[in-house]
């Protein structure tokens, strides 16, 4: 969602903001803004659009001179995207930024404009620097935790007060805000991105925290006032800036496509390395009593969810629920003993997963969560946590960190078998011997010779105004993910169907030239899947064929294949999906999209 980021030191704080806002573009926003403390007061440059007008913006007025400022990217909420809407907001001495939804704010703005206030914007943001300002009466630590007392919602606030120059404070409330810990200079950032080249050390602030920062310290206090610094864990970033950079390729989403070897590789070998009998037993140590597992995620999660739930009724034989977040937390979900909620999310702060995750502790439920960002607050307030590994995910649209997901899914799902006995010694091993084939396969699927027909292929699609994907059990988990990045990121409509499904309604859509993804790669339901296939083609749909090697040959129910290396049925999702997510990356660049900041998309969804 939005982005924060503030600086207190001896350099520019104008040149550091912008640098760092810079960094967060990934996460999506429709405006910008930075404050710098700059002579006798706090100068405030704004503007709607991308960071480029705001940078020429600066040029035009010059850029504010000051050593302490905040900045922010914001995506819309409250109000429409424009300059007055966009962030630092102001009011009498306070100046702050904002991350997330003040849920309450018309009843504490009318409660404002009851005692004379006046508000220059339609956000619910104002709302707070109006607050904050009323409680202000020379003690900052207890105007800021007063106000945010009267808040109901999420937020993430970085604050400045007029009349103390050299400070910057910190709170946050659900929405991610990390300290970053530098050398004669210390940060605010709603990621780490935004301060990776200054610095790699960091304090996750949690709830009811809150953290003043001078160029020359850190300190971080609870809402009793008490100093809790010592208590902290000063944390370390375990991936450089050139992870965080696009190494070459046009976009991230290319880069993070192409890493996918690499994150297969982290996200599987570790929890093979002692063997069958030590696969994930440091993360999860006792499975004997899962009755049942409720998978709870949002997006492309909830896909890989999809995947899992495949794999683990297969192997293990263990039902399992696949629930969309939002819907989960207020479905009044009947959970009982036996049951395990398994939260997927990227960040770690998905709110309405997160929000999942305490509704099923609330209920005495164990929850594991399987999550890329170390630290998050899905990571540390599950019971059991495993990592995915995957590095910095900086394009909106994820690849690497879906087919991680998977790939521990998957390894969940070999955990389950083997400790219910559901497959014997020798099949596990057969199946962990292919997974650690995964990296390769996936590479296999990303030569130049392959990555010419995906273009190829791709261009077909300028024109089209709808496209569909078919498959059938796995293959149709496959479809839901592949819909979701063709949508994402070329703007084409696209919709995913169980194949058999087709003839109830959805083939009166089906016309000539309409585009349509056949995904084959289950080999025990391929002869019903192109029986499906054939339907389409007799109506003049177009039709690429995912499959395995050999299968398309001497067939005449598709137009255009798109082959695959071979291996267990039960893998074959991750190494269908790859070439799946470069087809849609290579039609979103011929339509002429902008593939890493999708229209109205936001990479870490972290309000509802």
């Amino acid at each position: 969602m939005c982005g924060i980021v503030g600086y207190t030191g001896d350099k520019q704080a104008a040149d550091i903001l912008m640098e760092g806002l810079g960094k967060l573009e990934y996460r999506g926003y429709d405006s910008a803004g930075i404050a710098v403390f700059s002579g006798d007061g706090i100068r405030v440059e704004k503007a709607k659009g991308r960071l480029s007008n705001l940078e020429e913006r600066l040029k035009k007025n010059g850029k504010p001179v000051g050593t302490v400022g905040i900045g922010h990217t914001r995506w819309a909420t409250h109000g429409e995207p424009s300059d007055a809407n966009s962030h630092p907001h102001s009011h009498g001495r306070v100046t702050l930024v904002h991350n997330g939804i003040i849920e309450n704010y018309l009843s504490l703005k009318q409660s404002m404009e009851s005692m004379g206030n006046t508000f220059s914007s339609e956000t619910d943001t104002e709302v707070v620097a109006h607050l904050i300002d009323y409680y202000y009466s020379g003690d900052p630590a207890d105007a800021i935790i007063r106000a945010v007392g009267r808040v109901e919602g999420s937020y993430a606030l970085g604050v400045m007060f007029e009349d103390i120059p050299d400070k910057l404070f910190a709170v946050r409330k659900d929405s991610p805000l990390i300290v970053g810990v530098g050398e004669g200079e210390n940060f605010i950032a709603s990621d780490v991105p935004a301060i990776l080249s200054h610095t790699r050390r960091y304090y996750l602030i949690d709830q009811q925290e809150l953290a003043v920062l001078t160029k020359e310290r850190v300190t971080l206090y609870d809402f009793s006032g008490n100093d809790i610094t010592a208590e902290k864990e000063l944390m370390t970033a375990d991936w450089d800036v050139e992870a965080a950079e696009k190494g070459g390729y046009p976009h991230f989403m290319l880069k993070e496509i192409h890493e996918q070897p690499q994150t297969l590789e982290r996200a599987i070998q570790p929890h093979f390395v002692n063997g069958l009998g030590g696969i994930l037993k440091e993360e999860i140590p006792d499975t004997s009593g899962i009755r049942r597992l409720v998978i709870v995620a949002c997006g492309s999660a909830m896909n890989a969810g999809l995947l899992g739930k495949c794999a683990i009724e297969r192997l293990a034989r263990v039902p399992v629920d696949v629930c969309i977040a939002s819907e989960f937390r207020y479905a009044n979900p009947i959970l009982g003993e036996g049951d395990v909620v398994v939260v997927i999310s990227q960040s770690g702060e998905t709110a309405d997963s997160l929000a999942a995750l305490r509704l099923a502790k609330g209920k005495g439920i164990p929850v594991y969560a399987i999550v890329n960002v170390v630290g998050s607050s899905i990571a540390r307030e599950a019971d059991h946590t495993v990592y995915i590994w995957a590095g910095p995910e900086i394009a909106v649209a994820t690849t690497k960190a879906f087919t991680s997901q998977v790939a521990v899914l998957y390894t969940l799902a070999l955990r389950l078998a083997l400790d219910r006995g559901t497959v014997s010694a020798e099949r596990a091993e057969e199946i962990a011997k292919e997974m650690k084939r995964l990296p390769e396969l996936v590479a296999k699927t990303l030569t130049d010779e392959k990555i010419a027909l995906y273009q190829r292929l791709a261009s077909l699609n300028r024109g089209k105004h709808d496209f569909f994907i078919i498959g059938r059990g796995q293959d149709y988990a496959v479809g839901c993910e592949g819909s979701m990045k063709i949508k994402e990121v070329s703007y084409l409509h696209c919709e995913s169907y169980a194949a058999g499904e087709l003839k109830h309604g959805t083939i009166s859509l089906i016309t000539e030239g309409v585009p349509c993804l056949a995904i084959a790669t289950d080999r025990s339901l391929v002869e019903k899947t192109v029986s499906n296939i054939k339907e389409v083609k007799a109506r003049g749909g177009q039709v690429v064929l995912v499959c395995p090697e050999g299968m398309a040959q001497g067939q005449d129910f598709y137009d255009y294949a798109i082959e695959l290396p071979q291996t267990e049925d039960l893998l074959m999702p991750i190494v269908a999906i790859v070439p799946i997510q470069t087809y849609a990356y290579y039609t979103a660049v011929y339509r002429g999209c902008d593939v890493d900041k999708p229209r109205n998309l936001a990479k870490s969804v972290t309000v509802e």
